[in-house]
């Protein structure tokens, strides 16, 4: 199924309909991954990803532009199928979640690049230290769930990278990746279905 994001967005540009409002979506837990990639020296790319996140989203699927995302993860379950390595992760070398215990990521805006992509910039903060990013976003499907009845489920697919130097996690770098390719894969459902 295919958004009409781009008319509906220019036709409220110039006054011609009136304003929607995003409304609650729930984020799907189990169907969404935070992943990320690491290039080692140059010999290999380990990737992992994030066990624990949760989400507040206000989302209308008429007016992509009105979306408001803020995504919260639990720095500790950081995971990349290496148990000390991953405890070497969580140090102070890099994402030091003894005294900063989660990552987010606050939207600030939504700009449509078709009727099925867009660009969300918004803050991320890291290790205490926030800045804005912006990644490119994919909608994969809206419609209802083959599976429950009655449900609705909106599926997307973003990606980005982040400069970890730019957030105080220097260590090895460059020789192990300080251009970290992420990709968020989620699905999300109207509140209360």
């Amino acid at each position: 199924m295919r958004f009409a994001f781009i008319p509906v967005a220019a036709a409220m540009a110039v006054g011609a309909a009136a304003p929607v409002l995003a409304e609650p979506y729930v984020l799907d837990k189990s169907h969404t991954q935070v992943i990320f990639s690491v290039d080692h020296l140059g010999f290999s790319v380990v990737h992992g990803w994030f066990r624990n996140m949760d989400a507040e989203i206000d989302f209308d699927p008429e007016a992509l532009e009105q979306t408001r995302v803020t995504f919260t993860i639990d720095a500790a379950s950081v995971d990349t199928n290496w148990p000390a390595r991953d405890e070497h992760i969580r140090s102070a070398d890099f994402l030091d979640v003894e005294n900063h215990p989660t990552i987010t990521f606050v939207s600030k805006s939504v700009e449509l690049t078709s009727a099925e992509t867009a660009r969300l910039t918004g803050e991320v903060t890291l290790r205490g230290v926030t800045h804005e990013e912006t990644f490119d976003v994919r909608l994969n499907k809206y419609g209802p769930s083959p599976i429950v009845p009655g449900k609705m489920v909106a599926g997307f697919t973003a990606t980005g990278e982040l400069d970890r130097t730019r957030y105080g996690m220097n260590y090895a770098a460059p020789a192990v990746g300080g251009t970290i390719p992420i990709r968020i894969e989620l699905e999300m459902s109207p509140a209360g279905q």
